[in-house]
């Protein structure tokens, strides 16, 4: 019980770092993205956004690695091993060097064969977009390298670190964006090299805090080919789930150039912004939570586990919910007064992605459950595939004439099958209760229909001014907080929250 209380006071105390970090994070890229649109021009911005997403097409890999380091660092740490968590660092290092060799190569192939004769680029923006390339590549791999030192970071929850470094990359975002008004010459250029620029320093600050605050950090060339088979048979069916998503992401933004034109990717571009900005909510939190629930396998706690699935599901929800529903209320009115040209379908594309993310950001905590047995062959198979539906089935409806939001609203519907389907495979895997998981995420969607039909009917477009959206934002915070309490959490959850903040008032 007490180890309990001191993990809850753990979560929360980095949750509010996180938090911290979240807010000046998304104020800055809000107000950079508005004024980079604005020096670049939609054209540009479109350009940069689908190049670069071909490299990002390659970051499944390093989303994937991500994630593997933080469950084999976090189990290690739980065990008070930290000779082993040594030799799981200087294993990852040396295999993510090797797999950099391998992504520049595809990338300086496939990749840049893809961009020359596939894409609908103007003839006049190809030497730009060749150069816009060949930076996205540089940021790709020395970001890549950065991965064992931030998820190292993260596995100790050592989230203060980490919050004051987003700060600082945020900060030399805005740096760019007045440097970027400075420039004489082909702006697209000098943002991506501004962008690599700002990449290498952030990937420099996690390696120098990591080897001034961790002994384990330092690399030392270690070779166990069991170890090397182990990593990547886990991370080998991790890649196929993750390359699932980038396939969801930027493979529709891709399919959409092909379709249509840099203009659309554009739109979706500043859609995916705000959701970006917006999932940080849910995500810090559940940056905050995921190494208790590997430390919580370790353990062997697997009842403590699902009730800390159950519940940091909700708590994401109910935070993404708070951001999410005012601005789904006001959002040709929010994208107006931000941009000052708002592209065509931009604000279908926020509505939708919004409410995607809505759904999306439900899995975290069962993604984080499935990992953890390292166990996932079957798991990410199932999912994946799902996943990667998204792709063919947009792919038709593009081709047989449908208008570019029909890709969201196949996400949206594939979202909400895999939610399901993820927690139903941790009954084999762990035992949960399948029941117990359906139940919770009944009323979630119980509780996000009565706040949208309340919206719809109260406030749905009304903002005219700043003064206005404000206060409606915040009435539309405040419902989301009573429907969740009222509909979404359990009675025993409730119960805690009402004895916690009586505590706090004595």
């Amino acid at each position: 019980m007490k180890d309990s209380v001191v993990n809850n006071r753990r979560i929360v105390k980095n949750t509010s770092f996180l938090y911290i970090r979240m807010l000046v994070v998304m104020v800055v890229r809000l107000f950079t993205v508005r004024v980079t649109l604005d020096l670049l021009g939609a054209e540009n911005y479109g350009i940069y956004n689908v190049v670069g997403g071909v490299v990002a097409m390659l970051s499944f890999v390093e989303s994937t690695l991500t994630t593997s380091s933080q469950r084999y660092f976090s189990i290690e740490l739980a065990k008070g091993d930290f000779k082993r968590l040594g030799q799981w660092m200087c294993t990852n290092i040396t295999a993510f060097s090797l797999l950099i060799l391998c992504a520049v190569v595809l990338a300086e192939t496939v990749g840049l064969w893809f961009v020359n004769t596939q894409m609908t680029i103007p003839a006049e923006r190809m030497t730009a977009a060749n150069v816009v390339y060949q930076f996205s590549i540089m940021a790709f791999c020395v970001k890549f390298l950065s991965i064992p030192y931030n998820a190292l970071i993260v596995a100790h929850e050592k989230m203060s670190a980490f919050a004051y470094i987003s700060i600082v990359e945020a900060m030399l975002g805005l740096a760019v964006v007045y440097l970027l008004s400075l420039a004489t010459w082909d702006r697209l250029i000098v943002y991506s090299m501004l962008t690599f620029f700002v990449s290498l320093c952030i990937a420099s600050a996690y390696v120098i805090y990591d080897r001034r605050h961790f002994a384990e950090s330092r690399f030392r060339f270690y070779w166990n080919i069991k170890d090397i088979r182990e990593l990547l048979g886990f991370s080998g069916w991790h890649f196929y789930g993750t390359l699932a998503m980038a396939v969801r992401s930027h493979g529709i933004n891709i399919l959409l150039n092909l379709f249509f034109n840099p203009m659309v990717n554009a739109a979706r571009a500043v859609a995916f912004q705000i959701y970006h900005a917006v999932s940080h909510f849910s995500g810090n939190f559940f940056t905050a939570v995921k190494p208790q629930i590997y430390k919580s396998y370790a353990a062997g706690e697997l009842e403590s586990m699902q009730q800390l699935v159950l519940r940091s599901t909700v708590m994401s929800s109910l935070l993404t919910s708070i951001l999410v529903f005012p601005i789904l209320a006001n959002t040709p009115y929010l994208l107006g007064v931000w941009l000052k040209e708002v592209p065509n379908y931009t604000v279908v594309f926020t509505q939708l992605v919004l409410i995607n993310g809505l759904i999306d950001c439900t899995n975290g905590p069962t993604i984080a459950a499935a990992l953890a047995t390292g166990k996932i062959r079957r798991y990410q198979l199932i999912v994946g595939t799902l996943i990667m539906l998204n792709l063919p089935i947009s792919y038709t409806a593009l081709l047989m004439g449908a208008e570019p939001q029909v890709t969201m609203m196949i996400s949206i519907m594939l979202s909400i099958v895999t939610a399901l389907v993820r927690a139903w495979l941790l009954r084999s895997m762990l035992g949960f209760s399948f029941m117990r998981y359906l139940l919770m995420f009944a009323r979630l969607v119980a509780a996000s229909l009565l706040i949208a039909a309340i919206i719809y009917k109260t406030m749905y477009n009304w903002a005219d001014s700043l003064l206005a959206f404000f206060v409606y934002s915040a009435l539309a915070a405040m419902l989301v907080v009573v429907i969740y309490l009222i509909v979404a959490f359990s009675r025993s959850d409730v119960k805690a929250i009402i004895k916690l903040i009586s505590r706090k008032k004595q």
